[in-house]
């Protein structure tokens, strides 16, 4: 009886040890786990892909390696773009693996998915590769944030630096899938609201490679401007083969309303060049981004776009709320991710919204031709800075039910 009591009162006792490291300022299980999930084989591996891991393991090194004394561990996986797998892969995370937090999540459709098992769940989730503003809208979460960029910030700087221009008629070829609508539905919106029209649209599934039928009929259309609601490789494939078609010979202008530098370098500044398109970061704006970008591309042999350099501000981001927190539980991490400002390389003085979106500036940029690129991987000459207000959806007008 008296050792059963004694043992009873030891275990009563290290557990209130445990609550009391943890309050005091610990990590649960001694370990903070995050895990990057993002497409490493298909159409958006450069996009993102593993480069976004190694931008992760970065703002690791960087923070010291620990948060609150306990080890800081970076795990990846291929989501293959599709929902299914995603979701698999976040529940065996969160459930068995111990991993704190999920990000990266390039496909909408995939972190839509993994958003809803993480609100489920009761664990964090920060987006950077994935664009829908249905993130922070109707499908918001307390635990879910929206990094880089989104179809909103895309439609405002370059559909409206075209309507600007003179192209005021539209013929979208769309992504079969929830990013593709967001982007031509925020695109189109933008256009009409600046006084254009939509003549049209077709849909085409991922992963691409024929685009004829899709840009004959944007050909047909007579559109000033064809509007690429796509990505990665298939907007690549888009355009070569519009040039083949001859389509911008003929006068009418291409839109690529989601093109980073990656795609860029893919594609090469002879195809490329005097595309108009819309980044979150440049690694040629300044000596900040340039001082990032030159570590970056020591580890991966290639300069980073907003995808990478904005995974590498979410993690940063995410170890500083754990640290400001004390602990690594959701409530206490969510909460300081919310209050606490954003100001680095990538975001200059951004904030995070009720609904979890960062707002931070963006960057109109144009492709260089080849001439006038000076050095390897400076293909960009900057047009305009979008104030981060003007490139983001009032939280308040998102549809988030987060927002009072």
């Amino acid at each position: 009886m008296h050792k059963t009591i004694l043992a009873s009162l030891a275990l009563v006792l290290a557990g209130s040890t445990a609550f009391a490291q943890t309050a005091s300022g610990s990590a649960s299980d001694n370990k903070v786990k995050i895990g990057i999930l993002n497409d490493q084989s298909g159409v958006y591996a450069d996009f993102g892909g593993k480069s976004s891991v190694e931008a992760a393991k970065m703002a690791v090194e960087d923070f010291g390696g620990k948060v609150l004394g306990a080890t800081v561990e970076i795990v990846d996986a291929d989501h293959q773009n599709k929902p299914d797998i995603a979701s698999n892969i976040a529940r065996q995370w969160y459930d068995t693996q111990q991993v704190d937090a999920i990000m990266e999540l390039t496909t909408s459709s995939v972190a839509l998915a993994v958003q809803a098992v993480a609100k489920e769940k009761k664990k964090i989730d920060v987006v950077t590769g994935a664009a829908t503003t249905d993130l922070t809208g109707k499908a918001c979460s307390p635990y879910g944030f929206h990094w880089a960029y989104d179809t909103h910030a895309l439609a405002v700087g370059t559909g409206g630096a075209l309507v600007k221009q003179g192209g005021d008629s539209w013929f979208f070829l769309t992504a079969d899938y929830a990013f593709g609508y967001s982007l031509e539905q925020q695109t189109g919106d933008y256009v009409k609201s600046s006084g254009g029209k939509i003549l049209g649209s077709v849909r085409h599934p991922l992963s691409s490679t024929d685009f004829s039928s899709f840009l004959l009929q944007a050909q047909s259309s007579g559109a000033k401007v064809i509007g690429l609601a796509n990505a990665g490789l298939d907007t690549a494939n888009a355009i070569k083969q519009a040039s083949e078609f001859g389509i911008t010979q003929g006068g009418q202008n291409l839109a690529a309303l989601l093109f980073t530098l990656a795609e860029v370098h893919g594609l090469g500044l002879e195809a490329a060049q005097g595309l108009t398109l819309t980044e979150g970061y440049y690694w040629n704006l300044d000596d900040k981004s340039r001082e990032f970008a030159k570590k970056f591309f020591a580890r991966t042999k290639k300069m980073p776009n907003m995808i990478h350099s904005g995974t590498y501000s979410a993690v940063l981001q995410y170890l500083k709320a754990v640290q400001k927190a004390g602990t690594d539980e959701t409530e206490a991490v969510a909460k300081a991710m919310h209050e606490m400002p954003v100001d680095d390389f990538f975001a200059r003085g951004g904030t995070v919204g009720a609904n979890g979106r960062l707002i931070h500036d963006m960057y109109l940029l144009q492709v260089k031709k080849p001439a006038e690129s000076k050095e390897p991987w400076d293909y960009f000459s900057v047009l305009a800075t979008i104030p981060g207000k003007e490139a983001y959806i009032d939280p308040a007008k998102s549809g988030c039910s987060l927002v009072k």
